[in-house]
């Protein structure tokens, strides 16, 4: 992929990040594949006890409360949260102070505890492609068109806030 391409056109002709799909469909159709692999062909992380629950409900609930956080940033900057409409403006209050990327964080700590809570093994397997294609296919390029759209205000944001934890 070229530094171009990692700006394509929106439909009205705006640049945008070009990821390759929308986090929420990554991690969604992961963990439907996950889910249904883990019915054709159990692979159990654990025996039937409430351990994986007493973990995998409150990632739930961490993850959506991060994600809810984002939303809510995101709103209060008047800018769209979905990657394939331009940015207006550069965030880096609320979540954004702590990691430059808390919505991904968020639908990890979802996944994760959906995939203990199901006691899938399988989801846990396909976990790290899916944070595979998230760093490569989404947060990359978005890292390229926030540099290119916003220069050296977001190198410094950049430089004082990592990229996860």
């Amino acid at each position: 992929m070229t530094h171009a391409d990692s700006n394509r056109p929106d439909v009205r002709g705006n640049a945008t990040a070009g990821v390759i799909a929308p986090p929420p469909v990554l991690f969604g159709a992961a963990l439907l594949i996950a889910l249904l692999l883990h019915e054709l062909h159990p692979l159990p992380i654990a025996p039937p006890s409430g351990w994986p629950r007493l973990l995998g409900i409150p990632a739930i609930v961490l993850g959506l409360l991060l994600s809810g956080w984002v939303i809510r940033a995101f709103g209060r900057a008047a800018t769209p949260v979905p990657p394939y409409r331009p940015t207006r403006r550069l965030v880096v209050d609320g979540p954004y102070r702590y990691t430059r990327n808390p919505d991904y964080v968020g639908q990890t700590l979802t996944y994760l505890g959906i995939a203990l809570v199901a006691r899938s093994g399988w989801a846990l397997l396909i976990l790290p492609l899916v944070l595979f294609a998230v760093q490569h296919g989404v947060v990359r390029r978005e890292e390229r068109y926030l540099e290119t759209r916003f220069g050296q205000p977001y190198r410094d944001y950049m430089a004082r806030v990592r990229r996860w934890l």
